[in-house]
């Protein structure tokens, strides 16, 4: 039964399905298809451990139990109350229901969610006279229930807290950046480790370090403390202590990553951040304003996500990518700098021309992520490096 395949879901951001697909793909998963923020893929027991213990660009990994349709909630109800629940769930577990609607037949996700919860619970006092118990948080056996139109489809969620919560933060300074949009920035620019890395506007280190794990190529679920599929019926312990333990393929890294910031608070953060995933020896950190940035030694490549949100005044924010696009010219020469940032105005204030522009969601805001080569003299004696841009997710 372990070799058993099935449908499985990876879920993601917006702009980060061909980064997920081609990592899922690497992961030996079979049947890869990409839809908007999430991709389709079938494996068995061993691969939605994987998925959930290695992938960097997913947020939750959830396996479809039962697809149908429905035109409104009391039909999900009747569908939901046909499903063996005694095969996922018992009366003295805990469970709760997320809902995701896409449709004009449902008035509200949470409505959809009190049903789906009402026919589990329904099912259960039908056979057994007794009732599982409902639990928002940390429950022992999450449910998502996703609807597009009429077509609907209520699975298990494998993971639980979201994937992007690895471990390692300790602590954060204000917006931070996700790591799973951090991994997914790196693993777009085709970066792996065969250059030094650059962070000049580094926060709470969360680029730093996802650029280390990559670079070395730690799973990001080495920090996690549990898997919300470690608490189902089927668990195989001996399975994921293998896949918790294979550290095989790791690799040497023989460059040097730097991050770089001008808040002292925000510099600490960091500091306890890469100690916190053991990657402090790959990572230099510096208290240093942007304004100060020199050439880098050796050749590099700079992943940045400068501020833009409301808190600074536009005057400021214009100045700050006006700086950052004066910097780039005069102190990174003959390297490429991707920077990510939502508003044009910003953009066009570091007037460089981009080679590449992906649109990417940083939480709610419609970001560009932008590639700048950066050389001196005529384009045409530039020789470019190829940082891995000629991939099949390149749009």
């Amino acid at each position: 039964m372990e070799k058993e395949t099935f449908d499985l879901i990876a879920k993601t951001f917006q702009g980060l399905e061909d980064v997920l697909a081609e990592e899922l793909i690497n992961l030996g998963a079979n049947d890869v298809q990409k839809g908007r923020r999430m991709v389709s893929f079938t494996g068995n027991k061993e691969m939605m451990y994987k998925a959930n213990f290695c992938l960097r660009t997913a947020i939750r990994i959830l396996k479809p139990i039962k697809y149908f349709t429905a035109k409104n909630a009391d039909e999900v109800y009747e569908k939901i109350k046909l499903i063996p629940w005694e095969n996922y769930l018992s009366n003295d577990k805990s469970f709760a229901v997320d809902a995701v609607v896409f449709s004009s037949e449902f008035r509200h996700s949470k409505f959809v969610a009190y049903r789906v919860k009402d026919a589990i619970v329904d099912y259960f006092k039908e056979k057994t006279g007794e009732r599982p118990s409902v639990r928002i948080n940390k429950p022992d056996i999450l449910l998502n229930i996703h609807i597009a139109q009429d077509k609907c489809t209520i699975s298990l969620d494998s993971s639980g807290e979201s994937l992007h919560r690895r471990g390692y933060r300790q602590e954060a300074v204000e917006a931070p950046l996700n790591e799973v949009l951090a991994a997914g920035m790196i693993l777009m620019t085709g970066w792996k480790g065969e250059c030094d890395l650059i962070d000049p506007m580094c926060g709470s280190g969360t680029i730093p370090i996802e650029a280390a794990l990559i670079a070395r190529n730690i799973a990001p679920g080495v920090f996690r403390k549990e898997f919300a599929f470690e608490k189902w019926n089927d668990f195989n312990q001996d399975m994921f202590d293998r896949i918790y333990n294979d550290d095989s393929q790791e690799r040497e890294f023989t460059h040097k990553i730097y991050g770089y910031d001008n808040n002292p608070q925000a510099y600490e953060i960091a500091v306890n951040n890469c100690k916190a995933a053991g990657v402090n020896k790959d990572i230099e950190l510096k208290v240093q304003p942007f304004q100060q940035f020199q050439s880098p030694a050796r050749k590099s490549i700079m992943i940045t996500n400068p501020p833009y949100g409301e808190r600074i005044s536009t005057r400021d924010l214009l100045g700050l990518y006006q700086m950052i696009g004066e910097r780039l010219k005069h102190a990174f020469q003959g390297n490429t700098a991707w920077v990510l940032s939502y508003r044009e105005e910003c953009f066009e204030q570091i007037a460089l021309k981009p080679t590449r522009k992906y649109p990417l969601y940083n939480g709610a805001l419609e970001c560009e992520y932008r590639m700048y080569e950066i050389f001196g003299g005529k384009y045409k004696d530039f020789k470019k490096e190829d940082y891995g841009r000629k991939k099949k997710w390149e749009r």
